[in-house]
């Protein structure tokens, strides 16, 4: 199998909503942001299918050398191999890659955040410098369009953190803010548990509330900062930003039922929504 091939099938099997805003790019951007989200998706496997955390740091750590391989013109990984052509087309830096390695250490190290600001030093990592270089790809001529890309980023993480309560749960981690837990009575253990009638209660649903409505107030920042003049290249980030979107509401309209399962959008409507953001340009 080719590296190309690999990060193709990496991309398509992971069933994200990326997928299908990759789908509208011209060959070499979808070349390019295919192989940088088979990377994000390989290394986030390291800590979601890693039982043991010293064998996952180790990992980790081959990564952060096979980040270097590359920067140096010999890495041995497919991903790499399929991401090296694209570097300095897209202006891709190590940085981009490094970040993400880092956020998924910050994994490993810790299931709990104290407030929102440790948070959001999380989610810088692992999505708002993954943001910045998708940006990149996608092609931008003004600064701001970067400042977009970070927030953006920020506000597809917190609809992750959402969607994926329960699932975390199981996992033993809760990446809701514990001090906002403790602003509406929401025992840590209550979420862990996960049991009948599912933890849920009026305290539970008003913190989701409050995670839904912050989302919801970032993905309006993200798109406020969006310049006019690259709005047209940026539009297989409004596609994102649309799918997303449709998943928050949904969530919100099942009553925040996140802690037995994980809502999802049907490939069809992903699709359908990424190709209606491209015909109406928003």
């Amino acid at each position: 199998m080719t590296p190309e091939a690999y990060v193709q099938q990496k991309a398509a099997g992971s069933g994200s909503s990326f997928y299908y805003a990759f789908l509208f790019l011209p060959p070499p951007q979808r070349a390019a942001i295919t192989a940088y989200y088979a990377f994000c998706r390989e290394v986030d496997d390291v800590v979601d299918e890693v039982g043991d955390c010293g064998v996952a740091a180790a990992k980790l750590q081959w990564w952060r050398g096979e980040v270097d391989a590359l920067f140096a013109g010999a890495p041995t990984h497919p991903v790499l191999q399929a991401l090296q052509p694209h570097l300095q087309s897209f202006g891709i830096e190590a940085r981009h890659l490094g970040a993400v390695i880092d956020g998924c250490q910050v994994d490993l190290e810790q299931s709990r955040f104290a407030d929102f600001a440790c948070l959001a030093s999380y989610c810088h990592l692992v999505a708002g410098v993954v943001g910045e270089a998708a940006a990149r790809i996608f092609g931008h001529s003004a600064q701001a369009t970067l400042q977009y890309a970070h927030k953006l980023g920020l506000a597809m993480q917190l609809t992750n953190i959402i969607r994926d309560v329960g699932e975390d749960a199981r996992r033993g981690r809760i990446y809701l803010p514990l001090s906002e837990l403790q602003a509406h009575d929401v025992k840590a253990s209550e979420i862990l548990a996960r049991e009948a009638p599912w933890g849920y209660s009026e305290r539970f649903e008003a913190l989701m509330r409050k995670q839904a409505a912050r989302a919801h107030a970032t993905f309006d920042e993200a798109l406020a900062l969006l310049p006019e003049v690259d709005r047209q290249r940026q539009i297989p980030g409004l596609m994102m930003a649309n799918i997303y979107r449709a998943l928050l509401r949904e969530i919100e309209g099942q009553g925040f039922k996140v802690l037995h399962q994980r809502t999802s959008l049907t490939p069809l409507r992903k699709l359908w929504i990424a190709a209606r953001t491209r015909w109406r340009g928003r």
